[in-house]
């Protein structure tokens, strides 16, 4: 391998840490459609979301993990989930027709647009078009 830094293909997995698996779920999945891969009561909820999974994590329980490192978080968090540009404006006309307040919308580069909106724990969630970061 030399001195060659070895490369990734993906972030895979993406925490959130949230204060109600149900709340969350009928978030994540019920308006956002988020397919459920995997949940265990009073510890966690795994959503699918294209090649990615979101974890969302009760932090007092991860916070003292004995089997795997403890991890949590507290506050404000960000994710940004990815769309095709065809389905941007279907995704922003789901978003308020399932009365989620979007909060900011911004111009980048090359006329592209994303949008922000919370999820029910406050985390700052975005939606982007293919090619915000190319």
């Amino acid at each position: 391998m030399g001195n060659k830094t070895p490369g990734f293909s993906q972030i895979k997995e993406t925490c959130l840490y949230i204060s109600n698996l149900d709340i969350s779920e009928s978030f994540y999945n019920g308006k956002l459609g988020l397919p459920v891969i995997s949940k265990v009561n009073h510890r966690h909820i795994f959503f699918r979301a294209g090649s990615s999974v979101l974890l969302c994590f009760l932090p007092e329980v991860t916070k003292n993990e004995q089997q795997l490192p403890p991890h949590f978080a507290y506050g404000k968090q960000h994710i940004a989930f990815e769309t095709s540009p065809d389905e941007y404006t279907g995704w922003k006309k789901l978003i308020s027709e399932k009365g989620i307040a979007i909060t900011h919308e911004q111009e980048w580069k090359d006329g592209l647009q994303s949008f922000y909106f919370e999820d029910p724990d406050g985390h700052v969630l975005e939606i982007v078009p293919k090619g915000i970061w190319e």
